[in-house]
């Protein structure tokens, strides 16, 4: 049986004061993150924190394209995408 995946594009601008959803409106999530786009360690940050908003594992979200850009197009594994919908409806 082949796990569940759903996907979603995400904005992000990077160096900003404090982590948070800005919006989720047609079809993509804005998402400021307080760490600076170097080595990666923004798209760590972003990782972490959708993990830690939606309540699942950061092993679950990767980043399928986009890694050096802000607009990045993620896989969630084990959701669908209504019960993704479903989870960025509650945030």
């Amino acid at each position: 049986m082949q796990k569940e995946q759903s996907k979603i594009f995400v904005q992000v601008q990077p160096n900003t004061k404090k982590d948070e959803i800005v919006s989720f409106e047609d079809g993509i999530l804005r998402v400021k993150i307080s760490t600076p786009p170097v080595k990666g360690k923004a798209n760590k940050q972003l990782i972490e924190f959708l993990s830690k908003k939606m309540k699942i594992p950061k092993s679950d979200i990767m980043i399928e394209k986009g890694a050096t850009s802000k607009r990045k197009k993620l896989v969630i594994d084990g959701l669908t995408q209504s019960q993704l919908m479903h989870k960025l409806s509650d945030l």
